[in-house]
């Protein structure tokens, strides 16, 4: 079985994460996934034979809408998530994102994904129109099975990436992970 297909059968065998896609998908959003510690943290989760997942102190609903870029729209989204589920979820359309990073416009999900400070979390999940799961991921899969933590060379600034290091325990958490520098 290949990572893409491993990561496929994880998710599909997680009722939560198949509960937060199916909830997600009913928004009809273009361009959508669930994504960073959504797929991240289930591979390492895996890779480090715990028995139970890590808690997802929230889930990355990220989107691509070019022609809605109003923050009160992912707030809204949020509500109509929260009406319909306990996730603590956290909506993002990829369309207005480059200007907080102050990068060029991102052309779609996977392009704003590649720009995000670490590869391995530039991973994540959606259902496609026939309700089955598929992964986007600009630098591959293959990432979450090395057991490492790399920083993204689009990403001039390494004190983002010790800063995130060092806020979201990664190390502590999964301790056979590397720093891949």
């Amino acid at each position: 079985m290949g990572n893409s297909a491993q990561i496929n059968k994880w998710i599909s065998e997680d009722p939560i994460r198949m509960q937060a896609l199916s909830a997600a998908s009913t928004l009809g959003l273009s361009d959508w996934c669930l994504a960073a510690g959504f797929v991240r943290n289930l591979a390492w989760d895996k890779l480090h034979r715990y028995s139970s997942a890590t808690a997802l102190n929230d889930i990355d609903l990220i989107y691509f809408d070019p022609d809605n870029t109003s923050e009160q729209t992912d707030k809204d989204l949020e509500q109509r998530l929260k009406a319909i589920s306990d996730f603590p979820w956290s909506v993002k359309n990829q369309a207005r994102m480059h200007t907080r990073n102050s990068d060029s416009p991102y052309a779609s999900t996977e392009d704003a994904m590649s720009y995000w400070v670490e590869v391995e979390t530039a991973v994540g999940a959606t259902l496609n129109e026939s309700g089955d799961i598929e992964i986007v991921a600009p630098f591959g899969v293959d990432v979450l099975f090395d057991y490492t933590i790399t920083p993204n060379s689009k990403r001039p600034k390494p004190e983002v990436f010790v800063q995130r290091l060092k806020e979201k325990r990664w190390l502590e958490v999964w301790p056979d992970l590397v720093v891949n520098v």
